[in-house]
């Protein structure tokens, strides 16, 4: 299909509808991941597992991510974003019903196996598609689709909490969520980006490592999702052992950084329009270093949570603007673009954890956080060698 027709297919709609269409596919996404995380611990219950088989079960959701990451970026240039993103978006729904209903351990690592395969073909082709939206608008808008995402996840946690308190059984609450994404997908998939498509055997070549301005832009995001992971995983945890709140308050720190988080990616758009996109990567970098050390350095509740708050803003935008430059990279198609910067970016977000924990073991969880604000400088210093539009 030619640029100009898919151009005459895409004006069957404004702007504006297609932005709304873009948004609802990412609050779906983020809606169901919310959803199955609020829901963990009553499964867990169920099942009767213990602390480690939970853990151990729980890999299977990045195992299903990993294995799709290198055809996910194929299939998006392949068939297309949007049909792509249909589909994905219905499975990631029926597999969260899937999860709700298993009876056994084994059943649950399966399920959570789907649902990581499913997630990665909704992210990549979601991600595809704000990406060919922002084009269309000619300016920095991908942020505010993360932010959709964000307020999704405040949503799916405050929902699951209301679930809990009528005592619904996780299967009936995922049934209601499915139902919902699913009339979702039906009423708005008409009205998403038709993306270009490369039938060529080229674009099902084998992997490669990616190099050059892909891989930078990987290894940037790889620092900010190592943060993002840490803050996701062990906020809490810091809260309780390093600066001794108790209580409803060991959820404060996490709280406060995905409120920022939120807020930055709302804000984001407008402000890298304003100082560039180069320089407001720079500035999330200095952010993340500035949260994570005052938190370490002053590890009480006032200080330590006003860290947390500028770290979430600090990671905010860097994830939306590095996928925005890596798939307007003229020489890879978008799909493929984005799912290599992402594939590695996601081993950050899989190994800071765990990083944490080994340090914290060596020599205690504040100095673990210390070399976790290091990344933030290398984001800084890394964009000051690269071209970013």
């Amino acid at each position: 299909m030619q640029a100009t027709d898919i151009a005459q297919l895409n004006s069957s709609y404004t702007k504006r509808q297609i932005r709304i269409a873009v948004s609802v596919f990412f609050f779906c996404q983020g809606i169901c991941f919310a959803s199955w995380a609020s829901r963990i611990p009553d499964i867990k219950t169920t099942l009767q597992l213990s602390e480690a088989a939970l853990g151990s079960i729980l890999l299977a959701l990045p195992a299903g991510q990993l294995t799709m990451m290198p055809f996910s970026g194929k299939l998006v240039t392949r068939f297309g974003s949007k049909y792509v993103l249909r589909l994905a978006a219905i499975g990631y729904a029926l597999t969260l019903i899937l999860i709700g209903s298993t009876t056994a351990a084994w059943q649950l690592a399966a399920a959570l196996y789907l649902f990581g395969l499913s997630g990665n073909l909704c992210n990549i082709s979601v991600n595809t598609q704000a990406v060919n939206a922002e084009s269309l608008f000619g300016r920095s808008i991908l942020a505010s689709f993360h932010g959709v995402w964000s307020t999704a996840g405040f949503t799916g946690a405050l929902v699951g909490l209301l679930m809990m308190r009528f005592n619904l059984q996780p299967v009936y609450h995922f049934m209601l969520v499915a139902g919902t994404v699913i009339t979702l997908n039906l009423f708005f998939q008409k009205k998403l980006i038709i993306t270009p498509v490369s039938k060529t055997a080229s674009s099902f070549k084998r992997f490669q490592f990616p190099k050059g301005l892909l891989l930078q832009l990987g290894l940037i995001a790889f620092c900010c999702l190592s943060a993002e992971g840490c803050m996701f995983d062990w906020s809490g945890v810091y809260f309780k052992e390093v600066v001794e709140v108790k209580g409803e308050l060991v959820s404060l720190g996490y709280a406060s950084f995905m409120v920022m988080m939120a807020t930055g990616r709302f804000t984001g758009d407008r402000l890298a329009e304003r100082f560039g996109r180069k320089r407001m990567v720079q500035l999330s970098g200095v952010l993340i270093f500035t949260g994570m050390m005052i938190a370490v350095l002053l590890p009480n509740i006032i200080f330590a949570t006003i860290g947390f708050m500028i770290v979430g803003f600090g990671v905010s935008s860097i994830i939306p603007l590095v996928y925005s430059t890596a798939g307007k990279v003229k020489e890879v198609a978008s799909g493929i673009a984005i799912a290599t910067v992402s594939g590695v970016g996601f081993f950050g977000f899989l190994m800071g954890p765990p990083l944490i924990g080994y340090i914290a073991e060596l020599a205690g969880l504040r100095s673990s956080f210390a070399v976790i604000a290091v990344l933030g400088l290398v984001i800084s210093y890394m964009i000051s060698k690269i071209k970013l539009a």
